[in-house]
């Protein structure tokens, strides 16, 4: 819960002044945040990248911004994005500290879910303003990204000082901010890597069973039924389960192993392992009657000895 209401537009004298902004790391996410800054009249300055996708990504969100190494990037910019992988932050900041590069007074803001301010506690003993900035969103690295960041929410930790700052560059992206305490980061983020990145795999995965089951449109198919199913989860929840698992149909998830092993023998773990889950919650909730969860876990139990 935050300790503090979160406001809703930011007075005037709480907005960040026009500032320029560099992107260390032009994968999906650098950019497109760069361009949401312009657009609210900051000035993007440099970049890096090196990879031939990096540079077509820097070259189509913020064109005419050169590509220097990062070290030239904290030269050039009071705002510097840090987006680059969860596992390369730490010894980045810590490089970029070592060796001069941080300047007192410099914003320096991180996108990782994963992190708190914490890992730019080297850049903050040179004298640096650090903030986490997490867009709890998918980026393809193109123009869209910059319309999907209106309303998307930002996952907003920074020491209270810096508070209102991080809250007002949130806003002028179109985000909204959401306080998380640094030690809760971690479990945040696999909150949402469970929701988005699973969801990818098991639609990915329905898709491929449909298309072997003769279906020509499986997108068409299931555009529907999942679109309905994340309406009603986010509104009710777990009373929003439905199917053989939270009803204790047995006979019919038995039947769903047996198909899977004969032709998707990759999906059977996924399966048996999001079934227990489903049971569980379904049980939990009283959506699934005992006399019939004692069949059905057998049922899965089976599963994995079969």
């Amino acid at each position: 819960m935050n300790a503090h209401p979160l406001p809703e537009h930011p007075s005037p004298q709480d907005r960040p002044a026009r500032l320029t902004v560099g992107v260390v790391g032009a994968g999906r996410v650098g950019p497109s945040l760069a361009a949401a800054l312009k657009l609210a009249g900051h000035r993007p300055v440099a970049a890096s990248g090196v990879s031939d996708a990096s540079v077509r990504r820097a070259a189509a969100l913020l064109p005419d911004v050169p590509l220097v190494p990062p070290a030239e990037v904290l030269a050039r910019a009071e705002l510097v994005l840090l987006t680059v992988p969860d596992d390369v932050l730490p010894g980045l900041v810590a490089g970029l500290a070592e060796t001069g590069a941080v300047r007192p007074g410099q914003l320096l803001v991180h996108t990782s879910g994963r992190h708190g301010t914490a890992v730019l506690d080297p850049a903050r003993r040179a004298g640096a303003l650090p903030l986490a900035l997490h867009p709890a969103m998918t980026f393809t690295g193109t123009p869209v990204d910059v319309e999907r960041l209106a309303g998307c929410s930002f996952g907003v930790t920074a020491p209270d000082q810096l508070r209102l700052a991080a809250e007002a560059l949130v806003i002028e992206m179109g985000g909204e901010p959401e306080w998380i305490a640094e030690e809760a980061r971690p479990r945040y983020h696999a909150a949402l890597s469970m929701s988005s990145n699973h969801l990818v795999t098991l639609v990915a995965q329905a898709m491929e069973l449909l298309r072997t089951a003769g279906v020509s449109a499986p997108d068409r198919m299931l555009g529907p039924l999942l679109g309905a199913a994340l309406d009603n989860v986010l509104r009710a929840g777990d009373a929003a389960l439905t199917g053989p698992v939270a009803r204790g149909d047995a006979g019919t998830v038995a039947a769903h192993i047996e198909e899977l092993r004969a032709h998707a023998p990759q999906a059977v773990a996924g399966y048996l392992a999001m079934a227990r889950t489903t049971a569980d919650r379904a049980l939990a909730h009283g959506l699934l009657k005992p006399e019939l969860a004692e069949d059905l876990l057998g049922v899965l139990a089976d599963g994995d000895t079969a």
